[in-house]
């Protein structure tokens, strides 16, 4: 064994064996190491036929539920939306304490218990050509981050509060305004609140759950979204006359809010899906802000056309 070739044989031989969790191969020393239950004979058995001269060297016995640390090699993952695919993906693997990305060296560091078979089969379909590179019992306490969690519930407590009243000033604006571009920030601004109230008592909390509030977030966005296309349609059968200087002017302080809660989640962003979900919250806020500035210049690009062309009448 001396080549990934053989490498690629013995798993495929000892693939389909009941029992058998992490290898680990040392091409160099041409030794591979397996994690399994069960007597070791039936590892030689599967792997005699390969006439790799393979013999054993040593077996010994290890205790139950222990956890592991598990490094896979993933050639695809090179940014932050292959990271949180992954994240998706293993969000509610049983037993899965901690995820170390390593995006330069395209490398994935799962701290867990159980098996590797199971995370590795959750990453394949991801087309990322994800493989396991080696598996070690691992002695680190995966004990409840309870620091982690607190500073997570005062970034969420913060944004919350920061949503709340955003929501509630643009709303009244946009309808002094008559603008439905702050009208639809703030409904934006409403969704960003709920969702960082689930994302508030997801905290803590299974990996299930968070997955959970992070879909149920996905369809608030989508609801508030149809929402904001009706009114656009109703302005414009009914029609209304924008304020473009109190368009620009709150979009402008609704774009520094929502910057200021984008670098904020920004640092906790990789904590669980419910944290991701807060973070494309915060980031589609921005993106309808810099919207909203720009259909303000756009209305007043307009208004002084007409004025312009009136003026130059004879």
């Amino acid at each position: 064994m001396d080549c990934p070739s053989e490498e690629n044989l013995i798993r495929m031989a000892l693939g389909g064996l009941t029992g058998v969790g992490p290898m680990t191969f040392d091409l160099a020393h041409r030794q591979l190491r397996v994690v399994h239950s069960g007597e070791p004979a039936r590892i030689a058995q599967k792997l005699t036929p390969l006439n790799l001269g393979a013999v054993l060297l040593t077996s010994e016995r290890r205790t139950e539920g222990g956890q592991w640390k598990t490094r896979f090699s993933v050639p695809k993952m090179d940014c932050p939306s292959e990271e949180n695919l992954i994240r998706m993906a293993l969000a509610d693997a049983s037993a899965v304490a901690a995820l170390d990305f390593d995006l330069k060296d395209r490398v994935l560091t799962v701290q867990h218990g159980g098996s590797t078979q199971e995370l590795l089969g959750r990453l394949i379909p991801l087309n990322l050509g994800a493989q396991v590179l080696d598996s070690v019992q691992s002695d680190e306490s995966t004990a409840p981050d309870a620091e982690g969690n607190a500073s997570e519930a005062r970034t969420l407590k913060l944004l919350l509060a920061i949503n709340g009243a955003m929501f509630v000033f643009e709303l009244i604006v946009g309808l002094i305004a008559q603008s439905t571009g702050l009208i639809a920030d703030s409904l934006d601004m409403f969704a960003d609140a709920a969702v960082y109230g689930l994302a508030l008592y997801a905290v803590g909390r299974a990996a299930a759950l968070k997955m959970k509030a992070a879909h149920i977030a996905g369809w608030l966005q989508v609801v508030l979204a149809l929402g904001a296309l009706l009114e656009v349609v109703r302005r414009a059968v009914v029609g209304s006359e924008p304020a473009s200087m109190l368009m620009m002017s709150i979009g402008l302080v609704a774009l520094i809010a929502n910057v200021t809660c984008l670098v904020l989640i920004a640092k906790k962003r990789d904590r669980g899906a419910h944290m991701t979900a807060s973070y494309i919250f915060s980031a589609n806020d921005v993106i309808a802000n810099a919207g909203v500035i720009v259909a303000g210049v756009l209305v007043a690009w307009i208004v002084l056309s007409g004025a312009r062309r009136i003026l130059n009448l004879r």
